[in-house]
C-alpha cells in the first residue's frame, strides 16, 4: 500500500475508521486520524485505550478496509 493512499484516508473529512491488513494475517484498527502518524516508509499507531504502539512498514499493509462509522 502506498503512503499517498493511506494519507487520504487519514484526512478525509468526515474521517471513516479504517483497519490495516498486514501480511502478517494481523489487523490493525484506526478509530481516529489522530491516532496514527506516516513517516517515509512507516506507519505508527497507537491505541490510546492500552497505549500499545504499532510501527509497520508501509511494504507490510497488503489492504485497507474502512469500516462504517456507527
Amino acid at each position: 500500500m502506498d503512503r499517498e493512499s493511506i494519507a487520504k484516508l487519514l484526512t478525509r473529512r468526515p474521517f471513516e475508521s479504517f483497519e490495516l491488513h498486514l501480511s502478517s494475517g494481523e489487523i490493525i484498527g484506526i478509530k481516529h486520524p489522530e491516532n496514527a502518524f506516516l513517516t517515509k516508509g512507516k506507519i505508527l499507531v497507537v491505541d490510546p485505550s492500552t497505549d500499545a504502539v504499532d510501527i509497520v512498514s508501509l511494504l507490510h499493509v497488503s489492504s485497507v478496509r474502512t469500516l462504517q462509522n456507527a
